[in-house]
């Protein structure tokens, strides 16, 4: 089921395609057998009960969030690289970008900054 993402209901999801995600901490990023691995570092120490496995897609939108890259610019990017319709994409991107900033590793560029 895709969640409801146009509605701004307070929640983490995302709220417009034209904005720009940044990660919220650090991680290490290593490719393992065509998966990639996330491994959230808290207190300099990698926090091994968050561990996150990306397939090829969901790797290609985590190297894409770099805080200057829209959710469109996104939906672009995949749509062309895997060759999906932008419809596809779109709705793709949107649950996995909205799945990020609910587990708290991604959130809108000027938003939570102390």
């Amino acid at each position: 089921m895709v969640p409801d993402l146009a509605s701004n209901r307070g929640g983490s999801g995302v709220e417009s395609t034209g904005r720009a995600y940044v990660k919220t901490g650090e991680f290490v990023t290593r490719a393992v057998a065509g998966e990639t691995i996330v491994v959230p570092i808290t207190a300099g120490v990698g926090d091994l009960d968050s561990i996150y496995t990306l397939n090829e897609v969901g790797a290609t939108v985590w190297e894409l969030i770099d805080g200057t890259a829209t959710v469109d610019a996104i939906v672009l990017a995949v749509a062309q690289e895997f060759e999906v319709g932008p419809d596809q994409a779109k709705t793709d991107v949107l649950e996995f970008v909205t799945s990020l900033a609910e587990a708290g590793l991604i959130r809108p560029v000027g938003e939570g900054q102390v």
